[in-house]
This record gives structure tokens, C-alpha cells and sequence, in this order.
């Protein structure tokens, strides 16, 4: 219960709401509670008047008026405090997605390293729907129904104190049976919820790679494991409902004893006369509302043990430490068309390429003094390294598969911390520097050219959402993508649908360049993906990335002899450890990694063609 108290308090400017909720609550409350006084005066009147006395027919009259007003004032607060409650669950909903979306962007990479994108997506959904649906529904009945029972229980003390202890009894006897299903029951709800979080995961992740699935005849298998964890979380539930429904038949069986003994009492106080026929009917219909509080009771438990496992799972992704220095921190405000978002520090730049970096004069463009880090304690990647990269140098990288390229480039970027050592950019530690400052100096050119789904604009000003369409074009031109995209059916925006599916590798992999040439960073990281394209594309996004590294330090991790044979100097790196520095003439007259590969195409044997392919080489 205590994350629910919690989920109020983090959504604490809905309080208006929540208070407007109450009130129309509360006279809803009030105005069922008329009725059956009315009713039973109007008994009284029907039988007084057909026994030869009574007021008239207007005192008739007045108390169906009466009936009238009061149902209608009901009918009124119903639907105002329908429309208060739906509009109150929506903007919670939308402010408990936003801080959660908000928390995502500001975690560290590790974060998303143990998690599946279809789990996150599912618990986000699972969590916000459950505990959005159980305080609409508690703020809609909780109250009417506290003021119901109170009523209740002091109008039939008034009339009959056995009636009202009987009445008493009720609500505590089905509080403590609740709290006996309560415990075991959450248990059980877990469980399920892991299940269905790992069905929701998997699933997310076979449709996004629906190719793979097929072109491997992998559609049972994958079927068979989803309705694995679905038949897990089935099984989970008959034990989970038989546990509910034998409790509640407890729980209910016992209410249904108690109002035999409040309607025997109430018949058997009629028929001595005790009671008029007017009492027995108000009486009647109190004990009718009193059992639909405790029913009500039943309703809200259960949706309550949803929302405590729902609000724990939303929780548990709120309570993650963020990336230190994160760009983004959750806010409590509600999103709006103005804003979604609140910087953690206003002086940070806006967005990439914007704010200037604390440079050192005379210092290294980019430098890694004794660098070491591990993805798991036990199992160190990078050891010890260190190396100096020159303003408008061009480096490459290479190792075997595994060795550590992308992992320096994950350090780079700030994905990572090293364990060990430092990273500096032009003189200024990056460590001491906010993410979003250290990336916006860096331009990245990914293997896979990672597009949205959107218009070619969209993608194409990622990295810079205010250029112009000027630059947009000029960018593309730079990359050699002007052509194609001026041919496609809406031309700069056309939409290229998911990751973008609808364009060729080649043509994907241009407008990646032309979006780093707009962001016009400093510096240059390229993960060169050449190999996969047929040999056209090849000679144009290569022509681009020539293009992009004019006057930008960059960092290339090498996938093509003839990439590297042009760069300044090569790092090779062997079991993590940096095996040699050089240009790629001195490299060439060693007997290091890069002298192998030269002598592996020069060969060009089967057998020395697979070993240059466990460097991520081809020539």
C-alpha cells in the first residue's frame, strides 16, 4: 500500500482533481442516501391515506417531487464525477508515462544491456493501466462508500442497536478474511507478471526481427516458447484464482449468515409492531446498501492487489540510479503541448552540437590514460590503455572480434565508466562532465544506420531538429543521398517505416552520414559498415564518409584493408591490451596484427580468408 500512498504523492498537483472527485463523491453519497428516507415516508403516507388519513394527494405529489430531485441531483454527480475521474486517470496516466519515459533516458547503458525493449514496453503498460484503474476506481467509490457505511450503521442504531452491532460486525469480519487471501495472493501475482513480462519481451523481439524468424523456420519454436510462458502464467492463475474464490466463498458465506440475522431481526420487529411498514422499508433498503459497500470492498481489494504489484514494478525502473549527470530528470509536472521534459541542469546544452567544451590549449584531441573496464566485475574487457589522438588525426582500430574496439567507443561516448583511468576530450576529463556535453561533441556513423520510422527529414535532422531545409539539403548532397531522395515518392518526406525498412542498405547508410554532417561535431566516430553493400553503394557512402572526416578527428573502426591503408595511424588491440601504435607503413614492416592481415589478402587461400574474417576484415 505504501507505493500507492507513494503514486499519490509523486502526482500531488492532481490533488484539485482528486478533491473535485470527493466532493461530487460525497454528494452522490448523500443523495442515495435521501432516497430510501423519502420512500419510507412515502410508505407511511400510502398506507396512512388508504386506511381513511393522511395528508392528500399533494403530500403524494411533494414526496415523488422529492424522489424526482433527489435522483436527478444523483444522476448529475454521477456523470460529473465520471467526467473528473476519467479526465483525472488520463492526466495521471500521462504524467506516470512520462516520468517513467523521462527515467528511461536518463539510465546508464548497463541498464538496458539486462533488459528486453518488449519487457520494458510491457511493464510500463502493465503497471500505469493497473494503478491508474484501481485510483480511478477507489476515488469514484471509496468515499460514497465510507459515507454509506457510516450512515448506515448510525440510523440502524437508532432504530434497533442489535440490528447495528450486526451490521458492525460485517465490516471488520471481511477486512481480516481479505487480509488472510491478501499476502499469498501478491505472490502469486508476481510470478504471473514475470511470465507475462518475458512473453511480452520475446514477442516484441521476434516481430522486430521477423526476418530472422523466418529465413531460420524458427516460427514454432518461437510460438511454442511464448505459449510457454503463457501457459506458465495460466497455470499461475487457476492456483491464484482458486486461492481468491475459496476465500471469498468464505468471505461472502459469512455476510450471508449476518444478513439473515439482520433481516430476521428486521421482519420480526415489523410483525411486533415495533417497526411501521414505512421503518421496515427504509430499514430494508439500508441493509441493501449496506451490502453493496461490502461487495464494493471485495471489487477494491482486488484491483488493489493489482496496483501494489503494478506500482512496484513502475517503482522498481523509478528507484534505478541514473547516468551521472543525467540530461534529463522525471518532473511531477503534467505533460503538455509546451513540455514533456525538465533538463536536471537549465545550463546544459539544448541539444547535440550546442554549448562549448572547457578546452586545455596544446592538449590532445583525445586522449586514454590507463583505461581499463569490465562489463561484469570478474571479467575485465580493455587493461591498462592508453594512447593520443591529434587534432584532425585520423586513427583506426583493430583487433579480432571481441578484442575492444566498440567497447572504447562505448567509453567515448560516456555509455560506459571506465573501472580505471581516465578519458579526455581536448584537455578536459570527460568523467567530470555531463553525458549529454561529452556526446554532443562527438558525431557517430553506426554499423547499422539505425533510422527511425518517420520522413527522410525527420531522420535526417536528428542531430540538429532546428536546421534549415537549406542545410538538410546540403547535408544530403555532402553524402550522396540528394539524388535518390529527390526520387523517392514524396521525396524529403517520405516516410521510410520502421528502422527504415522501405530503403535499400546503401541508401539508409547515406542519410546516417548526412546526419552526422548535420550535427557537425568535432569529432568523428565510424563504425564503417561498407562490407554488406553491393560495390555502387559502396563507392557512395564512402565518397560521403571522405566527405564527413574532412577537418574532424575521427575514430574508425576498421572493417576494409583499403579503409585503413589510408588513415594516419592504426592501434591494434590483442586480449584487450593495445599491441601496437604506428602508421600503416611503419605497421606494414612489423610482425603485428596489421602486417597478418596484408600477408592473409595477399594470400588469399580459403584458410587465410576465414582468418581475416575473425578480425572483421575483408580487403
Amino acid at each position: 500500500m505504501r507505493t500507492l500512498l507513494r503514486v499519490l504523492f509523486t502526482s500531488r498537483e492532481l490533488w484539485p482533481w482528486y478533491a473535485g472527485i470527493i466532493v461530487t463523491s460525497v454528494l452522490v453519497a448523500v443523495t442515495a442516501l435521501a432516497t430510501p428516507f423519502i420512500i419510507a415516508r412515502a410508505t407511511d403516507e400510502v398506507v396512512a391515506q388508504a386506511s381513511g388519513g393522511g395528508g392528500g394527494l399533494m403530500v403524494l405529489v411533494a414526496l415523488a417531487g422529492a424522489l424526482l430531485v433527489a435522483e436527478l441531483l444523483n444522476t448529475v454527480l454521477t456523470n460529473v464525477g465520471g467526467f473528473l475521474g476519467d479526465t483525472m486517470t488520463m492526466r495521471l496516466r500521462a504524467l506516470l508515462s512520462s516520468r517513467y519515459y523521462a527515467k528511461l533516458l536518463s539510465l546508464p547503458q548497463r541498464y538496458f544491456d539486462n533488459q528486453l525493449t518488449g519487457t520494458v514496453i510491457n511493464k510500463l503498460n502493465r503497471s500505469i493501466t493497473e494503478v491508474t484503474q484501481f485510483l480511478q476506481m477507489f476515488s469514484n467509490n471509496f468515499f460514497p462508500t465510507l459515507i454509506t457505511v457510516v450512515a448506515v450503521l448510525v440510523i440502524s442504531l437508532f432504530y434497533s442497536w442489535p440490528l447495528a452491532l450486526l451490521l458492525l460486525i460485517i465490516y471488520p469480519l471481511f477486512t481480516w478474511l481479505t487480509a488472510l487471501t491478501s499476502k499469498r495472493w501478491q505472490k502469486l501475482e508476481g510470478e504471473k507478471n514475470v511470465e507475462l513480462d518475458a512473453a511480452g519481451g520475446r514477442f516484441a523481439e521476434v516481430i522486430g526481427q521477423i526476418k530472422v524468424v523466418k529465413s531460420f523456420v524458427r516460427e514454432r519454436t518461437e510460438l511454442e516458447a511464448f505459449d510457454g510462458h503463457y501457459g506458465k502464467a495460466v497455470s499461475t492463475t487457476h492456483t491464484q484464482s482458486s486461492w481468491w474464490h475459496r476465500m471469498d466463498v468464505a468471505r461472502r458465506g459469512s455476510l450471508n449468515v449476518i444478513f439473515f440475522g439482520i433481516y430476521l431481526i428486521i421482519f420480526a420487529q415489523t410483525a411486533a409492531g415495533i417497526f411501521t411498514l414505512g421503518d421496515m422499508v427504509l430499514l430494508i433498503q439500508l441493509v441493501a446498501m449496506a451490502r453493496t459497500p461490502v461487495m464494493m470492498m471485495s471489487f477494491l481489494v482486488d484491483s488493489s492487489q493489482h496496483a501494489i504489484a503494478g506500482s512496484k514494478s513502475y517503482f522498481e525502473v523509478m528507484d534505478e540510479t541514473p547516468e551521472p549527470l543525467a540530461a534529463l530528470t522525471p518532473t511531477a509536472r503534467v505533460p503538455s503541448a509546451a513540455t514533456q521534459w525538465e533538463r536536471s541542469d537549465p545550463s546544459l546544452p539544448s541539444g547535440p552540437g550546442s554549448g562549448a567544451w572547457p578546452v586545455v590549449p596544446d592538449a590532445p584531441t583525445i586522449e586514454f590514460a590507463g583505461v581499463s573496464f569490465g562489463y561484469d566485475a570478474d571479467a575485465e574487457v580493455l587493461h591498462d590503455i592508453s594512447f593520443a589522438v591529434a587534432r584532425g588525426e585520423r586513427i583506426a582500430l583493430v583487433s579480432e572480434s571481441g578484442g575492444g574496439k566498440t567497447t572504447l567507443v562505448n567509453l567515448l561516448l560516456g555509455l560506459y565508466r571506465p573501472d580505471a583511468g581516465a578519458i579526455s576530450i581536448a584537455g578536459t576529463d570527460t568523467a567530470g562532465q555531463p553525458p549529454s556535453t561529452v556526446r554532443a561533441q562527438i558525431g557517430v556513423v553506426f554499423q547499422d544506420a539505425s533510422l527511425f520510422s518517420g520522413t527522410v527529414r525527420e531522420n535526417l535532422a536528428y542531430g540538429r531538429p532546428n536546421a534549415t531545409d537549406a542545410e538538410l539539403e546540403q547535408a544530403a548532397r555532402r553524402a550522396n543521398a540528394h539524388e535518390f531522395i529527390t526520387k523517392l515518392s514524396d521525396g524529403y518526406d517520405t516516410l521510410i517505416g520502421e528502422r527504415g525498412v522501405r530503403l535499400s542498405g546503401g541508401q539508409k547508410q547515406r542519410i546516417a552520414v548526412a546526419r552526422a554532417m548535420l550535427k557537425d561535431a568535432p569529432l568523428l566516430v565510424l563504425d564503417e559498415a561498407t562490407s554488406a553493400l553491393d560495390s555502387r553503394s559502396e563507392r557512395l557512402v564512402q565518397a560521403g564518409l571522405e566527405e564527413l572526416m574532412t577537418d574532424r578527428t575521427s575514430i574508425i573502426i576498421a572493417h576494409r584493408l583499403s579503409t585503413i591503408s589510408t588513415v594516419d595511424r592504426i592501434i591494434t588491440l590483442r586480449d584487450g591490451r593495445i599491441d601496437e601504435v604506428g602508421s600503416p607503413a611503419e605497421l606494414a614492416a612489423t610482425d603485428g596484427i596489421y602486417a597478418e592481415l596484408l600477408a592473409l589478402q595477399e594470400s588469399g587461400t580459403k584458410r587465410d580468408k576465414r582468418r581475416m574474417a575473425a578480425f572483421d576484415i575483408t580487403g
